[in-house]
């Protein structure tokens, strides 16, 4: 039998979503309806069902409608692709009107509404999933199947650092993003998935955390310390960012042009603003040390302004060593071919057990975003789920613990001090 989904959302994330409910698994599904803040970027979402993938258009519902929405098109699932601070606020109304929903990740920003979204489970008994790619990558399966069975041994410490380049990383900080009201910043937004990965890999759960972080390349201060001298608020019109690599230029991408600089006009969302301008609120330089409840520790690193985009990440345990490079392609997000977001250069898993030889670990190729993760996970979601030995299908409890150790993170930031998650949460 046929499913019916709802999207509310409809930026540079909806179109992974409704590109394949409406072509590769429209014999099992059914788009019902738009819903978002902007009746433009729905149009334009319409334009795109029609013209690239031969479907029909959709009813489009503006944000105060989505009661309305469920009620006249009634959806059994609700895809939530909106900014991060609201996602709490359509996943528990979806599920009081009687919907499963799909989120994509962070599932929320903050432990208040993430107990709220829990709470919301349990009154209604709706299923919420979290749509964690990176699990489905083969090369991050490869390293959760390598531990499971034992190739280092029991897992004491990790060394994780990832990088964020001058292109995917900046956009950030061009976007909603740069506020942290809106994104919870960088730990919790981006690093939901390399805290989901550890969760995942180590199978545990956070139990500490301690973090620094700060805004040390990009704003105006930073770029006036090191010399800059012309500024600008947008790059759409400005003479000064023609001379800005990082700019971002809207009006040369007929995508990003019709989906956000064209509809800017009704909501006045500025998708290209300066990356060195005031009112940035999120760091691009993080350290955060976690213990877990299985008493490995984890040293994590992310920051934004890399020359290469990837990470590199050492496993120490009682039988060896495990260390693994992953080199991925810069994008912008929407800017382009969505199978090219977060593909791969490069990977390299190896394994140094204590008194052998090191050996390289194969790894199957696979095609698609996210290291060939996004065509596997969508299948897992929207066609039969595989049995599945790995368990990488995320629910809302992996959710919450993915987004608990930015949030404990953000905590110790502001405090100085370290924080445990069961002090702000009771998982």
């Amino acid at each position: 039998m046929s499913k019916k989904y709802a999207l509310v959302g409809t930026g540079g994330r909806a179109e992974f979503f409704y590109r394949e409910l409406a072509t590769v698994y429209k014999d099992t599904s059914e788009l019902v309806a738009f819903c978002d803040v902007n009746q433009i970027r729905m149009d334009y979402a319409n334009r795109l069902l029609k013209e690239k993938y031969s479907y029909r258009e959709l009813p489009t519902y503006k944000a105060h409608e989505f009661d309305r929405m469920i009620e006249e098109t009634k959806p059994d699932i609700v895809i939530v692709t909106t900014v991060d601070r609201v996602h709490h606020k359509y996943i528990i109304r979806a599920m009081e009107l009687g919907c499963d929903v799909i989120s994509e990740k962070p599932m929320t920003v903050d432990e208040e509404k993430c107990s709220d979204i829990l709470d919301a489970i349990e009154r209604t008994g709706k299923k919420l999933r979290v749509t964690f790619n990176y699990r489905y990558a083969p090369h991050n399966t490869k390293i959760r199947e390598l531990i499971m069975d034992g190739a280092i041994g029991e897992v004491i410490s990790v060394n994780f650092e990832w990088l964020l380049n001058t292109q995917h990383g900046a956009d950030y900080f061009r976007r909603w993003h740069r506020d942290k009201r809106n994104s919870g910043g960088l730990l919790v937004h981006k690093s939901t998935h390399h805290f989901d990965l550890m969760n995942f890999w180590l199978g545990s759960k956070p139990d500490t955390v301690y973090a620094r972080g700060d805004l040390r390349f990009y704003g105006r201060e930073n770029a006036e310390s090191r010399g800059v001298t012309e500024f600008y608020q947008r790059a759409y019109g400005s003479k000064a960012a023609e001379n800005d690599p990082f700019a971002l230029h809207l009006d040369r991408n007929e995508h990003l042009k019709q989906m956000y600089l064209e509809a800017e006009k009704e909501d006045g969302y500025l998708r290209d603003q300066s990356v060195f301008g005031d009112n940035i609120s999120i760091e691009d330089t993080m350290s955060v040390m976690v213990k877990y409840q299985n008493k490995a520790v984890m040293n994590y690193s992310l920051n934004a302004f890399m020359p290469w985009e990837g990470f590199i990440i050492a496993f120490n345990g009682t039988k060896g060593r495990m260390e693994v490079k992953v080199t991925e392609q810069s994008y912008v997000n929407s800017g382009g071919d969505k199978d090219k977001e977060g593909a791969l250069k490069s990977k390299q898993i190896r394994v140094f057990p204590i008194h052998a030889a090191p050996y390289d670990v194969e790894i199957e190729e696979m095609s698609g975003g996210h290291g060939g993760g996004d065509p596997l996970m969508l299948r897992d979601i929207f066609d039969k789920p595989v049995d599945d030995r790995f368990k990488r299908a995320a629910s809302h409890l992996d959710g919450a613990w993915s987004i608990m150790t930015g949030i404990a993170a953000n905590r110790s930031i502001q405090t100085g001090l370290p924080v445990k998650i069961n002090d702000l949460i009771q998982l």
